[in-house]
């Protein structure tokens, strides 16, 4: 027989409020983890191709933290519920589980719906399948485990425990899978060295475009672009070394710009960009596909050359 009248103390209301709201925060970031390994693994030429880093970064930073708190807390709410069964008919204790149950149930029907509704509409891709089928699976597993508990009445079980040990080894295992992708905080950093490169380039390359307009030749050494104080123009320099980047004039159109690079990037401006290569041939970009992989450089000493065109860059009246 249930005892009522049950009294929620504020340290019963913090921990299971606390256990919820780090399940909720849990399966959500697992579930963009997911997505994102989905999107690495299928793309969609028809979608917008941003930066896959920042898509496994986000959602693996949130599940580091967040999901040791809630199997923590899990556990130390665990012991209580054990010590004080009577707990279990709090009744705020049941309305956050009916609440996790009506979410985790309109997250099933909702996720049925939308794969009916794409079957109609011819969209049944692979991606789309993976996704509907994580949804179908994480939400199904959280509906399942909470109802089980609702319902159960023996005071010592050890699935709970099983239950903890395979979902923390499966998560344990999708971070790990984004090292594998995204790289490590070391090959990270040193990409974000080398983006800073690429860029440093671009903005050199604009100003050595801007003096040949003005003068009609190209500077014979590179410190020349930052002479001109009224402009304002500060000459970019390797965020690691501190150095000028190498700047040679081959002849009077066409210059070479070398940088030392520590990863290798395959297409360099989809990577960071945010855009696909079958964008280049469709408006309003409609740029020269060779120059979709103007700064794709290896890992070490990479030169770029550059040739300016007199017929195209003239000086305005």
């Amino acid at each position: 027989m249930a005892i009522k009248n049950i009294k929620t103390t504020p340290r019963d209301f913090f921990i299971h409020l606390l256990v919820f709201a780090a399940l909720y925060a849990s399966v959500v970031s697992f579930l963009a983890l997911l997505f994102a390994y989905i999107n690495v693994l299928f793309p969609d030429n028809l979608g917008f191709y941003g930066n896959n880093s920042t898509e496994i970064i986000g959602p693996s930073s949130v599940l580091i933290v967040i999901f040791p708190v809630f199997i923590l807390v899990s556990w130390i709410l665990g012991k209580d519920l054990f010590l004080y069964p009577e707990k279990r008919e709090m009744k705020f204790r049941k309305w956050l589980i009916y609440f996790t149950l009506f979410a985790a149930a309109i997250t099933i029907i909702v996720d049925l719906i939308s794969l009916v509704s794409s079957f109609y509409h011819g969209e049944l891709t692979t991606r789309f399948l993976l996704k509907v089928m994580a949804i179908l699976l994480v939400a199904t597993g959280v509906f399942w485990f909470y109802f089980w508990d609702l319902k159960r009445t023996e005071r010592a079980t050890n699935k709970p425990k099983i239950l903890a040990w395979i979902s923390s080894m499966i998560v344990l295992g999708a971070i790990v899978a984004g090292f594998f992708i995204v790289g490590t905080p070391a090959q990270q950093r040193a990409r974000r060295f080398d983006e800073r490169r690429v860029s440093d380039l671009q903005v050199i390359q604009n100003q050595l475009v801007n003096y040949w307009i003005q003068k009609e030749e190209l500077p014979e050494e590179i410190d020349e672009l930052s002479k001109d104080k009224l402009s304002g123009f500060v000459l970019p320099i390797d965020p690691e070394t501190e150095e000028n980047y190498e700047y040679t004039k081959l002849t009077a159109f066409s210059f070479e710009l070398c940088a030392t690079f520590k990863t290798e990037s395959k297409n360099n401006n989809e990577q960071n960009y945010g855009f696909h290569k079958s964008d280049l041939l469709t408006p309003p970009l409609r740029l020269i596909p060779d120059q979709f992989n103007l700064w794709t450089h290896g890992s070490g000493r990479t030169c770029f050359e550059r040739s300016i065109d007199p017929e195209l860059y003239k000086k305005q009246p």
